[in-house]
């Protein structure tokens, strides 16, 4: 018997009849099925809802229906757990979600069969530091954090040290650290270069800097990078598209890799460049 956990986008209609079919399929064959307490509000099967401590206690794998968002949703909640993900596309074409709905209950049997593979992704441990001695707290990311400008349009000013060594100052839309799996996120469109999701690196890239020096930076795994808020002005924190909310003047946040990565179970159905292919209509 197996224990399988499904996440959700809650707002597709066919992500919960993708659900409410798995689960019952899997029940009649003896697993145990999870879900998060609003997922399985969604899913109509209350009896099935777990806190997130209890949700990965001893899980095998867990499924992500949704698309690249839900994806990153479920790596949060089960990486440090090194618990495996099946990622189901039910959105536009994506980099993490490889599996078609109609295709879940052959993934599912042959992962239960071990007819798979796991790739493990980087991931980035993104540590708050308050200058003025307020809570220190900590965010995974799969993809990036982005210290950037807020909603009054001014650039912001990051100061930017690696490995305790000071670089230099820009003056920029943002600044983002991201790992090759984001690389071909908002670093993508910043401008920053595609690195495969089978290396492992930090990549520094700044967004319309005002500076003569515009390129991207890519770093290696053990890189500390450090981005303190500089100038008069605050700015934002967004992690794997998450506002996590403003930072003052002197705060600063520290990016390193997570000590444990993600890990992306696959059926050898695509590879990176067969995606990009795909995702850029390239021949």
């Amino acid at each position: 018997m197996a224990r399988v956990a499904f996440l959700l986008h809650h707002a597709r209609a066919q992500a919960v009849e993708v659900a409410r079919e798995a689960v019952l399929w899997l029940g009649e064959q003896g697993h145990e099925v999870r879900l998060p307490e609003a997922d399985a509000h969604h899913v109509g099967r209350p009896e099935l809802a777990c806190g997130a401590d209890a949700l990965t206690t001893d899980l095998d794998v867990a499924v992500s229906l949704g698309g690249d968002g839900t994806m990153l949703r479920t790596v949060d909640l089960v990486s440090d757990d090194q618990v495996p993900v099946i990622g189901v596309n039910l959105g536009h074409l994506g980099y993490l979600a490889e599996v078609e709905a109609e295709d879940l209950h052959l993934a599912l049997a042959r992962f239960f069969a071990g007819d798979h593979e796991i790739h493990e992704r980087m991931r980035l441990r993104v540590d708050v530091q308050p200058v003025l001695g307020g809570a220190a707290r900590s965010y995974p990311a799969l993809n990036e954090a982005v210290l950037g400008k807020t909603t009054s349009g001014q650039i912001v000013g990051v100061k930017v040290s690696v490995d305790s060594e000071d670089f230099t100052t820009y003056r920029a839309d943002a600044i983002i650290v991201a790992t090759p799996t984001g690389s071909t996120a908002y670093a993508w469109s910043a401008g920053g270069p595609i690195v495969s999701p089978s290396h492992a690196a930090l990549l520094l890239t700044p967004v319309a800097p005002h500076t003569v020096f515009d390129r991207s930076l890519v770093l290696p795994p053990t890189a500390c990078i450090r981005l303190e808020v500089a100038a008069d002005r605050p700015a934002s924190l967004s992690v794997d598209g998450r506002s996590e909310g403003l930072l003052a003047p002197g705060d600063a946040i520290v990016c390193t890799a997570a000590e444990h990565p993600a890990l992306v179970v696959t059926f050898g159905r695509r590879g990176f460049l067969g995606i990009l292919k795909a995702k850029f209509g390239l021949r």
